[in-house]
């Protein structure tokens, strides 16, 4: 978009900007009844481009970066959620319903702990790194003049954190029962607990993500 239409921002912004908000609020909503993890996370990727879409819709080299750091952040918190959710099995079977992490975190503490991370974070929880993806898009769009995209922003946030922190509640106060393996293959796992500690460790400098984001808005945005 800013590549090609940079110069006629006015002319495309709100189209983008109704797109940003209804991409939000129809994946947030969509994901709120779903009881398998996978469509739970395919109705939440919805919603997450919509907050991408937010960044992009300011029209500005600040909005671009913001975009750009949402993304890369976002593709981190889903490389370690589906290298779980990939590896979830009971008797050599793939299950994919969340009942089944019922008590997980009493089994599998570590693991737990990468989910919770990465929920949190999806969730934009802060001081998790996922808050700051966020944070970015939002300030991105009031400093555009977009204060009622940001206003939807917040609210589809909030809607979205209820099935993020319902996972977390499933695994550590869920009935106790005999739930999936736990079982996960060395690279499944590294990419797991990688996912999840620079979600916590990426607070102090998002790895330089950031200073790659502005240098990249900077080419597009002239």
């Amino acid at each position: 978009v800013h590549d090609a239409f940079g110069g006629v921002v006015a002319d495309w912004q709100q189209v983008v900007a109704l797109l940003a908000v209804l991409s939000m609020f129809i994946g947030a909503i969509a994901a709120i009844g779903q009881t398998d993890i996978k469509r739970l996370m395919a109705y939440s990727s919805i919603s997450h481009m919509g907050f991408a879409l937010m960044g992009l819709s300011s029209g500005t080299e600040q909005g671009v970066s913001a975009m750009l750091i949402y993304m890369a952040i976002y593709v981190t918190m889903n490389i370690g959620t589906f290298a779980f959710i990939l590896s979830m099995e009971k008797d050599g079977r793939h299950v994919t319903t969340i009942s089944s992490l019922n008590a997980f975190a009493s089994k599998e503490p570590t693991k737990a702990l990468a989910i919770l991370l990465l929920m949190f974070s999806l969730a934009g929880v802060p001081p998790l790194v996922g808050f700051f993806g966020k944070y970015a898009v939002l300030l991105a769009a009031v400093d555009a003049g977009l204060i009622w995209v940001a206003v939807f922003g917040v609210i589809a946030s909030v809607i979205g954190a209820f099935y993020y922190l319902r996972i977390v509640y499933f695994m550590y106060f869920g009935e106790e029962r005999e739930g999936i393996d736990g079982k996960m293959g060395a690279m499944a796992y590294a990419g797991l607990v990688a996912a999840g500690a620079i979600m916590l460790l990426g607070v102090f400098n998002l790895f330089g993500v950031d200073g790659l984001a502005e240098a990249a808005a900077a080419t597009l945005v002239r």
